[in-house]
């Protein structure tokens, strides 16, 4: 129930204080000298780079990780395989990415990659500076991002 001191003062407010705005004036015209937003699809894809349809999404708790890694020059990570989708920018150097089956792909700085999933493969830096990737993966929850290879 409204109070009747309320409802009065509610009823009692001028009628343009509740009527419609103004129609607002068309927007102006960008200015050269404004900054522009600039959009890239670095890559797109239901299949990973090695040309595997990717699997479906796993059942459970949805848990996104971005992880950065710095792979020093002239190195070579270990055998692993991810059992969830993941995806990366290659902000940093050069990287080489190569399947058991003998697939590789060579990175360069600004690249994208659509990482393959459930398939061994090692990333590799053969060049002279660090190469840094940023990675984010689409898990769950209790899953992990990375298995490593058993000897």
């Amino acid at each position: 129930m409204i109070k009747p001191i309320l409802f009065a003062l509610f009823v009692s407010l001028p009628l343009p204080v509740w009527s419609a705005p103004a129609a607002a004036p068309p927007p102006s015209p960008v200015s050269d000298t404004e900054p522009q937003v600039e959009k890239e699809v670095l890559v797109q894809s239901g299949k990973s780079w090695d040309g595997t349809p990717l699997p479906d999404y796993p059942e459970g708790k949805p848990l996104i990780s971005i992880v950065r890694f710095v792979i020093p020059p002239h190195a070579k990570l270990p055998w692993h395989e991810h059992p969830v989708i993941n995806a990366g920018v290659l902000v940093r150097g050069e990287l080489t990415v190569v399947t058991e089956e003998g697939a590789e792909i060579n990175l360069s700085a600004g690249d994208g990659l659509i990482e393959v999933v459930n398939t061994w493969h090692y990333g590799r830096n053969d060049g002279d500076s660090p190469a840094e990737i940023v990675v984010v993966y689409a898990g769950v929850v209790g899953e992990p991002l990375a298995v490593l290879k058993e000897d």
